[in-house]
Formats: C-alpha cells, structure tokens, sequence
C-alpha cells in the first residue's frame, strides 16, 4: 500500500503537483475517493460543472465545524452555477476517531450536506493538492479536460461570526470567473486545524 501510495504521488505531482501542493494556475489531479453514502464521487460525476469547490475539512475541528453551514450554502448556492462542493476529509482516524469514516457518516446526516463528503484515507489527494488546514479551499475551473486552480485559501474573512464577514473569497472568485474576469485575489490564508496526518 505505501509503494501504491507513493507511485500515486509521483504520478499525480508529474500532472502539475509542485512539491508545495497546487498554486493559482496550476493543474489539478481529478479525485475519486468514498462518500459518505458508500459509493464513490469523482469530478467525471459532474459531466455540466465549469469547475469545483474543493474543501479539506474534518468533523473534529471547531473551525471546521464553524463553517459546516457556510460550506452547505455555497453548496446549495453554486451547485446550481455548476460550480459542486466536494469536502475531503484527510485526518488520521486512528489518532483521531472522530473523523473516522462512520462519524463522517453521521456527521454527514445529522448536518443535512447536500455535498458529497469523502475519506482521504490515504491522505494522497491532500498531499497532492498541499493542503495544510481543516477547512483549506481549492476552487478549480474546468479548461478542456483540465481542472485549472484559480482560487486557495480560506472561505470567506471572518471564522468566528459570520454575520461579520466582509469579503466570501470563494464566492467573489466564482462570481469573477462567471463575468469571464480574473480572480482579484488568487490566494489568502487558509485558517484552521492542521491536518492531522499519519505517522510514517
């Protein structure tokens, strides 16, 4: 598994994977990882979407959980633009349970997503894309066959009110993309938990 695990890496960072995770204008890898209905959800599901809102999260983080009905808005909101939510979830569930794929279920349900939330439990698609934070945004924009990055960081500029929030990042760069305008502001910093990963 850790031979696979590395081949998919080296794989993925030859598609356009720097050794810092994605940037604004790179390539980014398609995912296919289990949901939490117990299928899978890859980007080829989505066959109308202009793009993805790709959102590392977990169930355990309070800035995670903070913004659990921000992301089931811009769910509901841009699912309708074509522009999916898709939650990953990359934490460590043995060190910590409470992201295990069972809670993650439950979780799912007592929350009402209307997104598909998934297990990264080889943490490979986290590692790929450089995720560091829960949550940690990726906007991407299909171009072609390619899911170009335009947007990362964090969801909007205020985690602890957000009656407060002054700039949603994710929906202002959406909007852009949308009136064929560049993204104003390409990259910001993703504030929450580190994630936790797996010890080698």
């Amino acid at each position: 598994m850790k031979k696979l695990s590395l081949l998919l890496v080296i794989v993925f960072a030859a598609l356009g994977a720097s050794a810092q995770g994605y940037k604004p204008g790179d390539k980014a890898m398609n995912i296919k990882l289990k949901n939490q209905r117990g299928g899978t959800t890859s980007f080829d599901d989505f066959k109308n979407a202009k793009g993805f809102i790709v959102v590392f999260t977990c169930n355990h983080c309070p800035f995670a959980v903070k913004y659990e009905d921000r992301i089931n808005d811009l769910a509901k909101k841009y699912d309708k633009e074509s522009y999916p939510v898709i939650a990953v979830n990359p934490n460590d569930s043995v060190a910590y349970p409470d992201d295990s794929y069972s809670k993650m279920q439950v979780r799912a349900k007592d929350k009402g997503f209307v997104f598909p939330y998934l297990l990264d439990d080889t943490q490979v698609v986290a590692k790929t894309y450089g995720a560091t934070k829960t949550p940690h945004v990726y906007l991407l924009q299909k171009e072609g066959s390619d899911y170009v990055v335009k947007y990362v960081g964090a969801i909007d500029d205020n985690t602890d009110n957000p009656s407060a929030v002054k700039v949603k990042y994710v929906e202002q760069a959406i909007d852009e993309l949308n009136a064929g305008k560049p993204v104003s502001v390409p990259t910001t910093k993703a504030i929450g938990c580190g994630i936790k990963w797996k010890k080698a």
